[in-house]
């Protein structure tokens, strides 16, 4: 039986005068191929208004690009995030019998 973890992540830049802000990337959300299942996941973006854009790099990975149109003298980010946290054995693969010992030669 997994266990299940809820994380709260929170960060806030603020600013002396408001200041207009180029788009800000956003890497705080799991990678869809992780092992660790994510059943809810959060991001929560201030101040209003903005854009959020969900993009994937390469790896895909998500990427939240967010564009403020007008100047801001905050900039806060929070992610909440339940995560379910399971016992897996990392030895639990098979291996080829001509690997089992080394050097090895590869085909």
């Amino acid at each position: 039986m997994p266990l299940r973890v809820a994380l709260n992540h929170r960060t806030v830049y603020r600013y002396d005068r408001p200041v207009h802000v180029s788009p800000q990337v956003i890497r705080l959300r799991p990678a869809p191929h992780a092992r660790t299942p994510v059943p809810a996941y959060t991001l929560r973006v201030h101040p209003q208004p903005h854009f959020i854009n969900w993009q994937q790099d390469p790896q895909s990975n998500w990427l939240a690009r967010v564009v403020f149109p007008e100047k801001i003298t905050e900039f806060e980010v929070e992610v909440d995030l339940v995560a379910e946290m399971a016992v897996f054995n990392p030895f639990d693969f098979f291996l080829d019998e001509a690997a089992e010992t080394g050097p090895f030669d590869y085909p």
